[in-house]
């Protein structure tokens, strides 16, 4: 993980390549030592833990049980890339044709098994629709502490404050 860390250390000084973070993200898998204490699943939401967090970026594992979701929500403009690490997941991506009143494309829908890269995203949702829990890795450039929801049903935008689970392995 130290590893990794330094090499995204560098690609933040040239704000994050995208084609040199997915080569330094297809390149570098985790091993369930590096992530073995992020792990923790809540029964009533995917639960998100901090592993690193500096000004130009932030690293986190998220876990996801059957039937959990994040919303349609943006990123603020920054760069986010994901990979899957354990299970199975569904990825929504949105364009946003209009706030008032509030419509959305679907642009595309990928189910992204273990090693599925997905980034920089933009409006998206990401759902496990499947049978088993599931893990992820987060790269978010440039933390931020809230985004904008976009809720379908509603018709409404509102904005949602980011909380974890866990920072640096232990409870909030």
């Amino acid at each position: 993980m130290e590893n990794l860390i330094n090499e995204i250390k560098k690609l933040s000084k040239h704000d994050f390549p995208e084609d040199d973070v997915y080569d330094l993200l297809e390149g570098s898998l985790l091993s369930q030592k590096d992530i073995h204490d992020y792990i923790l699943f809540n029964p009533d939401k995917y639960t998100r833990h901090l592993i690193h967090r500096e000004e130009s970026f932030e690293l986190l594992v998220m876990c996801w049980r059957p039937g959990q979701k994040a919303p349609v929500h943006g990123h603020e403009g920054e760069k986010c890339f994901m990979r899957v690490e354990e299970g199975t997941l569904q990825f929504t991506n949105y364009t946003l044709e209009s706030t008032t009143p509030l419509r959305l494309t679907i642009s595309d829908t990928v189910k992204g098994d273990p090693g599925f890269l997905d980034g920089p995203a933009d409006l998206h949702s990401v759902e496990n629709i499947f049978q088993n829990n599931a893990v992820t890795f987060h790269l978010y450039a440039k933390p931020y502490g809230e985004c904008d929801v976009f809720d379908i049903e509603s018709g409404s935008i509102y904005r949602k404050k980011l909380i974890y689970d866990t920072m640096y392995k232990k409870p909030c």
